[in-house]
């Protein structure tokens, strides 16, 4: 398979926040802002194996800085490194406030996504190629986080089947 540079599946996203976005203290909404981290990486990740997508996982997710209603929000994300079907893609959402025009960096993510065939099966994804200082740092440590991801992968799997289906007031 063809290797592709991370900057071929860059992804800019760019959003006004507005009253509905928000929660009572005036700041957008937590899950608002993983469902954008979400999309980007699905976006970056589509544009890098042209294939179907899932995502596997989102790493923790650290809310920095706020983000106020009236803000502006832009999550820039690009696949920094491929491991058989699946990528991994880093997202980096920056906070502007319009008037001053200060900008901050409100959170940072790594997703991870699988491609898929028609059947919805994994699918084989071509490696990435690192050309910047930041893509080949991000690049260097991926082996460490993927190795993360897959303990805490078998974890998860561990503590569902332990607690089960079961609703907690019926056992």
């Amino acid at each position: 398979m063809e290797t592709k540079a991370c900057i071929d599946s860059l992804t800019v996203k760019n959003s006004h926040v507005l009253p509905p976005d928000t929660n009572s203290h005036g700041t957008l909404f937590g899950g608002k802002l993983m469902a954008y981290i979400d999309d980007v990486a699905a976006i970056s990740a589509t544009r890098h194996c042209r294939k179907p997508v899932v995502t596997a996982s989102i790493d923790s997710v650290d809310f920095l800085e706020p983000v106020f209603e009236g803000d502006t929000i832009c999550l820039v994300s690009y696949v920094t490194w491929t491991h058989n079907t699946s990528m991994e893609v880093f997202v980096k959402a920056i906070t502007e406030n319009l008037l001053s025009g200060e900008r901050k960096v409100c959170t940072t993510a790594f997703v991870s996504m699988v491609a898929v065939d028609e059947n919805n099966r994994p699918t084989p994804v071509s490696p990435v190629r690192p050309e910047s200082d930041e893509e080949k740092w991000l690049h260097a440590g991926a082996p460490d986080r993927h190795a993360q991801r897959k303990k805490r992968s078998k974890e998860s799997k561990e503590l569902a089947k332990k607690f089960g289906t079961a609703f907690p007031w019926k056992e």
